[in-house]
């Protein structure tokens, strides 16, 4: 990894607007990657994936670190690994609890989402319409998520998942999110039979009755030309996962394949690994060279 000195008189290298990076995507027909860490070497490779990329990017503490190591130590881990380099991005909550919302309040993420799918819609509104409130006032950008996104499977029947357009309106009327994840075809995880075609035509009209930046999780295994579709319906935030932790897997299983070798070997390839998968991410969703790091 780099150790970039920071130069205070580049404007991207500020405090990350979060809601100006996710505009100038709406302005510009692109989306912004946010993508998760898992442990210092993913960190990295996320990092240096932006920089080779010049491609803004949101990283995010998600479901599968905080077990592991919780909210505040993986804030401090990823906020550690951008201070030593040299570029700027938003450190952002993925699928936050209400309590994990508060937590992330007092450390200082750049943006969050809380995630209150599982409530029924009343609840959700009620809910999410706090946490806007609270986040609000700290100057944090709000996403939230209606409609379920389902875990790969070969038998999903999507109309119990999808997002309701009539829904989506009133959520965002009564609630004051800023970005709005939604179920339009997309699982977490890659399944291994034929996938979902994305329901380009739902994100269109979510677009246009909320009026706001619309989020996709489970993007991994989206076919390219379909995720350019939904950029072009109003989607300017992708998150993506699966994929990158399948390339730092193999950078592992490529070094151990070679006979007895030490972890920290096996942890620098997989970094590479990620690092190239990401930056194919960044220039799938259209954002390489905007950030202007390299000025």
């Amino acid at each position: 990894m780099t150790n970039t000195p920071v130069d205070p008189t580049k404007t991207n290298l500020l405090k990350p607007d979060p809601l100006a990076l996710i505009e100038a995507a709406r302005s510009g027909g692109y989306a912004v990657g946010a993508f998760n860490m898992h442990n210092p070497e993913t960190t990295q490779a996320l990092i240096r994936a932006a920089e080779i990329a010049d491609a803004p990017v949101f990283l995010q503490v998600g479901r599968a670190v905080v077990p592991h190591m919780g909210v505040r130590e993986a804030f401090e881990m990823t906020r550690r690994e951008l201070d030593k380099s040299g570029i700027s991005a938003p450190i952002h909550l993925d699928h936050g609890t209400y309590d994990e919302v508060l937590l992330a309040i007092k450390l200082g993420f750049d943006s969050i989402m809380f995630d209150g799918a599982h409530l029924d819609l009343e609840e959700n509104i009620r809910v999410t319409r706090d946490v806007v409130e609270r986040c609000h006032a700290a100057g944090i950008p709000v996403e939230a998520e209606l409609g379920k996104i389902p875990d790969a499977s070969v038998s999903i029947n999507w109309s119990d998942y999808y997002t309701q357009v009539d829904e989506a309106e009133r959520f965002v009327a009564e609630t004051g999110v800023d970005w709005l994840a939604i179920s339009a075809g997309v699982m977490h995880g890659v399944t291994d039979v034929a996938q979902q075609p994305l329901d380009i035509e739902r994100v269109s009209q979510i677009s246009k009755v909320t009026g706001i930046p619309l989020v996709l999780h489970g993007a991994s295994g989206v076919p390219a030309d379909q995720l350019r579709n939904a950029v072009k319906a109003g989607v300017h935030k992708l998150n993506a996962d699966t994929d990158l932790r399948h390339a730092f897997r193999a950078g592992l299983e490529e070094k151990f394949s070679e006979g007895d070798r030490q972890l920290e070997e096996a942890m620098v390839a997989g970094r590479e690994r990620m690092i190239v998968a990401t930056v194919q991410k960044m220039r799938e969703y259209g954002c390489a060279g905007t950030a202007n790091y390299n000025l």
